[in-house]
């Protein structure tokens, strides 16, 4: 061995001693957890990917507030319902704002809602709420829009006449049309053939993004920039979503803005016009795509995933499908039309909803987090701009606010008299000021949509078939495994 090579391994061994050394002298500066190695600190013990389970079983030994270090990055981890509840809610304000870290960075420069931080997320979030208000979200104009399309949907099942079928296309089909009337103030054919490429776009992004390759991503962004795999399909996909919504742009211009807004662009087209002027303004195209995309990113994928859960439940707990037949039998009669205020007549069914959402925990992870001062957390100080991070499922689970937590249990949502019951670990849509904007369009949704279908039909196995899997194949969202069913007009 060479002078030269003893060297330089010598000088290797030197620093990555004296880097171990500063990451334990580092550590004790935030809450426990394990202890972090040179270079990529707790990715081997978290093998590369955050995963919700292994967040749980850490917090076992560290307690609900504690630290793993994502390379040289130290995050902080919410675990449990009062953690979270103490983090996202008592201490909204100063856990508002979100890291420029390479992934987000790489997907939206820091344009739009979901990533942004500072004045562009507080203009963007104000004018996206105050959009979806004023396009008839939480009022009878958006719930007709809803109908339509649930009754859309019932007609295509109707017409496989009790055939076994992969039922998430047309689910997908129906769903992002709502959202695409919200955004764009169209609907898609079933035969268009640029919508499958748009919805391919869209599950690449929402189960790649957390990926080990996006961890890698993170620590290494300079190498992996260069390096083929999931990570590069999943930034294609996200240059091909946004390419999309540039040629709705266009397409809005050359039509012309209505007078009265129709539909989010032609809002935002109208909010730049009148912010030209205005020099702290965010409001450009940059923005406006972004923020389209954000928008049909999240009010596609979510909903949709968790109708997919919900009629995997139903065949698989066949009584439970029963009961809410019977209830919306007995109560609905033959009302021909599903309102969302009808949930409130529908407890049992109300409940059985909300246990899907809760027990497939379809985003178990949230998004990273900023503090945006020094602050306090179950009694630890977190310093001004650490990371955080927060593990959702944790609540869906908490022990200490479910009866059977691992089981499908509607009476978690039912008082001793049989009234719904709300429960503060709840949280599928995040809590505080970065709750997710479309969560009223995504219950009004999930009420129509899910209580439309089981009115109408029978779901059950194929014939021969007993078992169906139901492990989630895990992403940015839990995605239950391709399956098919039979759907028998009742």
């Amino acid at each position: 061995m060479s002078l030269i090579t003893e060297l330089l391994i010598a000088l290797f061994l030197t620093l990555f001693i004296a880097n171990y050394f500063k990451l334990q002298w580092l550590r004790r500066r935030y809450p426990p957890g394990p202890a972090p190695l040179p270079i990529f600190g707790n990715l081997w013990t978290l093998n590369f990917t955050l995963h919700h389970d292994t967040l749980m079983q850490l917090a076992k030994t560290y307690g609900n507030v504690f630290t793993v270090w994502l390379g040289q990055k130290p995050v902080v981890v919410l675990n449990g319902c009062q953690a979270l509840r103490d983090g996202l809610i008592s201490h909204s304000e100063e856990l508002v704002d979100r890291p420029s870290i390479p992934t987000y960075h790489e997907l939206t420069r820091g344009k739009g809602v979901l990533f942004s931080s500072g004045p562009t997320w507080k203009q963007q979030r104000r004018f996206g709420m105050t959009s979806l208000r004023n396009l008839g979200v939480g009022k009878k104009i958006i719930e007709v829009r809803i109908q339509e399309e649930a009754q859309s949907l019932l007609e295509f099942f109707a017409m496989t006449k009790g055939k076994c079928l992969d039922p998430s296309p047309a689910m997908v089909h129906s769903v992002t049309n709502v959202i695409s009337a919200v955004i764009f103030g169209h609907r898609f054919s079933r035969d268009n053939k640029e919508f499958p490429q748009l919805i391919e776009a869209n599950d690449v992004i929402a189960s790649k993004l957390v990926s080990a390759w996006g961890r890698l991503f993170d620590v290494f962004p300079w190498l992996m920039r260069h390096l083929p795999g999931p990570h590069q399909d999943v930034f294609k996909c996200n240059s091909f979503l946004e390419e999309f919504m540039k040629k709705e742009i266009q397409s809005h211009k050359e039509n012309g803005v209505h007078e009265e807004p129709q539909d989010l662009l032609d809002f935002y087209h109208t909010k730049i016009s009148r912010d030209s002027q205005d020099v702290a303004s965010t409001f450009d195209e940059h923005n406006m795509v972004r923020l389209a995309a954000d928008f049909f990113l999240a009010g596609t994928e979510t909903t949709t995933t968790t109708l997919r859960w919900a009629l995997l439940h139903l065949v698989n707990q066949p009584e439970i499908q029963e009961n809410v037949q019977k209830e919306l039998d007995d109560v609905l009669g033959e009302s021909q039309i599903i309102h969302y205020e009808d949930r409130k007549r529908l407890p049992y069914t109300n409940a059985v909803i909300h246990e899907i959402q809760r027990i497939s925990s379809i985003v178990p992870i949230g998004l990273f987090r900023k503090t945006v001062n020094e602050t306090s957390l179950q009694g630890f100080n977190i310093e001004k701009g650490s990371l955080i991070i927060p593990n959702f499922s944790s609540a869906l689970f908490d022990p200490d606010h479910w009866e059977t937590p691992q089981q499908f249990n509607p009476g978690h949502f039912l008082d001793n008299e049989g009234k719904f019951k709300n429960n503060e670990a709840f949280m599928p849509f995040s809590a505080g000021h970065r709750v997710c904007l479309g969560e009223t369009l995504a219950r009004i949704e999930l009420f129509i949509f899910f209580t439309s279908l089981v009115r109408s039909f029978n779901f059950r196995l194929p014939n021969g078939v007993k078992h169906i899997n139901m492990d989630p194949m895990f992403g940015g969202t839990l995605q239950p495994q391709p399956y098919q069913i039979c759907v028998v007009c009742r």
